[in-house]
Order: C-alpha cells, then structure tokens, then sequence
C-alpha cells in the first residue's frame, strides 16, 4: 500500500504530538507514526511552560483544557533538595511557585500550568485527532529514503508493510532517535549520564504533603541519589531511583520488594504502605545534535537535545519544537516561503536546544550532584531568561546595526528589537481587554503606531503581491493601547511599525514612517521568507 502526506511525523511525544496538531490545525495533512500503542502513563514531566503555551493557546481549546487539568491538580509547587520527603530542614530551592512567578502576569497574558506530561500528551492527541491528523500508534517506522522530490518511508503496523510519500519528515522518535544515526547527523555533549528507574506507586502521605501542591524534592541520602514527585494529577506518586550498571547494579534490581523499600526510603517512612504501580528505566543524558536538518528531516525534541530533568525545561523545550517546525513547515508548503526558509529552523532552534540542555546540566551538578560533575557549567543567574527570554538570529530576522547577537535577554525588560519575542502589551478591543500575544500565532501580524496608517495601506498591497496571510493592526484605532505603553515596550515612534512572525517573534521594525512603506514592506518580507 502507498501512501502520500505532505508531511510524516515519527515519534508520538511531546514534540511529534504539538507537530501534528499545529500542522493540523493549519490544515496541513500530516501522519504520524508512534511505535508504542498509546501516549504517556507515568507522569513523566511536568509543567508547560509559559513560551510552549503562548505558541500553543492559538489552537482553539487547548489552553482551557490545560488550565482545567492545572486547576485540578493543586496550587502550586514546592522544589527542594533533602534525605528524604520526612526530613525536617530541607534546602528550599522554590517555596512558593505562585508567588515567585506572580511577576509572569506582567509579561504573557498565559496562565501558569501545572500538568502532567501523561495528561498533556492526552489534550494535544485528542485535539490533533479531532483537527484530521491521521495519527497511527503501534506503527513503527522501517525505513527512510531521501530525494530531490521528497521522502520514502516504509512503517509497520500489524506485521505489514506500507509505503509512505511524504514531502517533509519530522523525527521526534526521542534521545536513541533510530533516525539521527540513520541520518548520519553527529551530536555533542556529555552522553548518558546514568539510568533511573521511575516508580509510581500509590500510598497516604497526606502527613508529609500538602494536599494541593505538588512537591519536587531531590532526594540524597545513603541508601540512593534520586527525585520524589507527589501530587503529579494521575492518582499517584512517583519515586525516581538513579543506578549504575558500572557499580553491578540493573534493572533487574528492582523487585517489587525492592521498589517498596525504595519508597519507603524515599518518603522517610519505615513501614509506609506502599502499592507499586508501575515502574519504567530512562537514562538522564546530555545530549546535543550538531544539526536539526538533514536535507527534508528535522529533528525535535530529545532527537535534537536530551537534556537532564532538573530544572523542568525539557517538556517545554520539546513542546516549542513541534510548535516551530509546524508554522515553518505550513509556509513552505502553502508557497509562502522559499524552501532555503527551512534553515531557519536549525539556525534559530538548535543554539537555544543547546543553551536549555546546558542549564539543565547545570542544575544537575548543584542538585543530584556525585564527585565526578566538576566540570559543569554554572547555573543561570536568571532561569527565565532561557524560558521565556530567548532571542534568534537567521535570516528569518532582520537585525538592526549594532545588534549584539545575545541570546537572552531579561523578559521584565523587554526590547522589540528583531529576534526577541514581541513584548505582551494589554490592549482595549471593543470592550475586551486582550493582549498583543493574541494577535500571534495565524500568519504574519504588521503592527504599526497611531500614525501609521501608511503601513496599514502597504500591507494591504503587500499581502495581495505576495500572497501572504498577513493581518494588519493599527494601534489606538480598533485596538487601544489601555497603558499607553506599545510605542515604549516595540522601541517605535508614533509612525513607526513592526512586523511580527507567525511564532510571536519580531522579524523586523521601523522606528517610523517611510517615503515608500510598500516597497519597504514587500523587500522586508521577501528577505524573511527567502523569496
């Protein structure tokens, strides 16, 4: 049987399932193709950052579900480093989450989501499902071929073969990804970093824990080096164990026996009653792909960057990742970007892939930390830079002289300037109080200033020329800036404008007006999208 997609995604995780349903939801045929039969049982990781759900929110019905999951689970979370969940003074790394991300209200309009990775795998397979994505579990994939045409690939479901023309591959098939090797794509990095085995089980710690709070705490005692989860949202808990096959230890240790007197450990209760329900081995690995293209393929998520859990970024990361390539790929295969548009990807994703793994690592050395991590990299002095303050640089961006190429900047401080998310800014419509953020996501947004009506009248001719989806927005016309704060936060004046990316990004600005604003704008955007 053959088959034809324009694009087939591999791997049914974070990264391939937020692929699928973006493409989806830009009513781009896509197929994907996970070999096991279902999303995620254990928790796995936890959290969507408030990046992945800005990038996520425009596809109607998943930020709600998110939140509904969120508000379910608790009020917040707790992360410290202790002997064990009973010991009495644990070194507190966060007390309080709502609190000390409280400033994040004055940045994105998203909520701050606690869920799940089991339970945000199950929102984004439903909805990706419901939008048409053909989305083939137990599938395996066999084989691929690259072409000047596209892609062949052969997959596996029931013992039986079946061919697969696709025009783009994205291979999100994790950190073993079959197909980077296949590839011939190198990485970087410190490797496999040891093997955990993650224990769910289920047993009353309402002496131990606040009922409606999830607490991290990373565990080192005699006995093991590890993490304990609770309140994670599926009716259990989770106790993860790290253990070295160079010491003689294996998988094969851990018995149900064993497990119960590693909860017990874990929690500081000596005679806990302890119901194992599960238990699954993963390595921690810091692990970097030299390049997220391969001619037609793409790599995303761990395939691109398996990084340590500590610090919570990886969920998200991967999350952005399926995000991305998803808008990339929609212009393209609409016309409206050039194929050289797709090195953007790489070009943009791959140093922030490599500066989140770092931290990451980071984190590690200072919280599950034997002898041999000294040479790690220091721990970020501001984490939310790289979560939600990140720049890109390519040719998708057109840097303004003096540019200092870094890749951070602080969120609470933002700049507009090309290559930094656009800044969130509260805005009157007609009533409803929105934000900037919500303009994004569609198409292309061109936002000019209460004098720019010019722009208004060139994008209009500009997205007729070059057959673009391109809305256009005049500030204090139909939307009202309530704050008086947009010139100010996009570095514009009152004629000014700035054109803002399908992901949220400014891709390009104009401190003000301009003797031919259409000539201007059509050069801009054909620059952008390599045409």
């Amino acid at each position: 049987m053959h088959e034809r997609v324009p694009v087939l995604v591999v791997g049914g995780g974070y990264a391939g399932l937020s692929a699928a349903a973006l493409l989806a939801w830009r009513e781009v045929p896509v197929m994907l193709v996970e070999r096991h039969p279902s999303t995620s049982i254990q928790p796995k990781a936890f959290g969507v950052g408030p990046r992945a759900l800005e990038l996520l929110r425009p596809v109607p019905g998943i930020e709600q579900s998110l939140r509904d999951i969120s508000q379910g689970i608790g009020d917040g979370m707790r992360i410290a480093i202790a002997p064990n969940l009973a010991a009495p003074n644990p070194h507190m790394i966060v007390t309080n989450e709502q609190d000390e991300f409280a400033f994040l209200a004055d940045i994105t309009p998203v909520a701050q989501v606690g869920a799940p990775q089991a339970e945000v795998e199950r929102v984004l397979r439903a909805k990706a499902e419901e939008l048409g994505a053909d989305l083939r579990f137990s599938t395996e994939l066999i084989s691929l071929e690259q072409d000047a045409e596209g892609v062949t690939a052969v997959i596996r479901a029931d013992g039986v073969d079946s061919v697969v023309r696709a025009d783009y591959v994205v291979a999100a098939d994790g950190f073993r990804s079959p197909l980077r090797p296949r590839l011939g794509i190198p990485t970087s990095g410190k490797g496999e970093l040891g093997l955990m085995c993650s224990i769910m089980f289920d047993a009353d710690l309402s002496e131990l824990v606040r009922e409606r709070e999830v607490t991290l705490w990373y565990l080192q005692n005699e006995v093991f080096t590890g993490v304990i989860v609770t309140g994670t949202g599926v009716g259990a808990h989770v106790v993860g164990v790290n253990y070295d096959p160079a010491r003689g230890e294996s998988e094969a240790d851990f018995t149900e026996e064993r497990c119960v007197e590693l909860v017990r450990v874990a929690t500081g209760v000596p005679d806990l009653d302890v119901r194992v329900l599960d238990k699954t081995t993963f390595a921690m690995a810091h692990i970097l792909a030299d390049r997220y293209r391969d001619r037609r393929v793409f790599l995303a998520g761990d395939a691109a960057h398996t990084m340590p859990p500590t610090g919570g970024q990886g969920g998200s990361t991967a999350l952005q990742d399926g995000c991305d390539i998803a808008w990339r790929l929609w212009l393209v295969a609409t016309g409206q970007a050039g194929p050289d548009f797709l090195d953007s990807y790489d070009a943009e994703r791959r140093p922030i892939g490599t500066l989140t793994a770092d931290a990451q690592l980071a984190n590690l050395g200072v919280r599950m930390p034997p002898a041999m991590r000294t040479d790690y990299p220091e721990p970020l002095e501001d984490p939310m830079g790289v979560i939600i303050g990140y720049r890109y640089h390519s040719t998708a961006i057109l840097e303004e002289p003096g540019d200092d190429g870094a890749l951070l900047e602080d969120p609470r401080v933002p700049t507009g300037r090309p290559g930094s998310r656009a800044p969130h800014v509260p805005l009157d419509w007609d009533g409803q109080l929105i934000s900037t953020i919500d303009l994004f996501g569609a198409g292309f947004v061109l936002i000019a200033g209460p004098e720019g009506r010019a722009w208004m009248d060139a994008g209009r001719l500009v997205k007729e020329r070059l057959r673009i989806q391109l809305t256009r927005v005049l500030v204090d016309e139909e939307l009202m800036d309530v704050e008086g704060c947009w010139t100010e936060r996009y570095g514009v004046g009152r004629g000014g404008a700035v054109l803002v990316r399908p992901d949220g990004y400014v891709a390009w600005r104009s401190p003000n007006t301009d003797p031919d604003p259409a000539t201007t704008l059509e050069r801009v955007l054909r620059q952008v999208l390599s045409r």
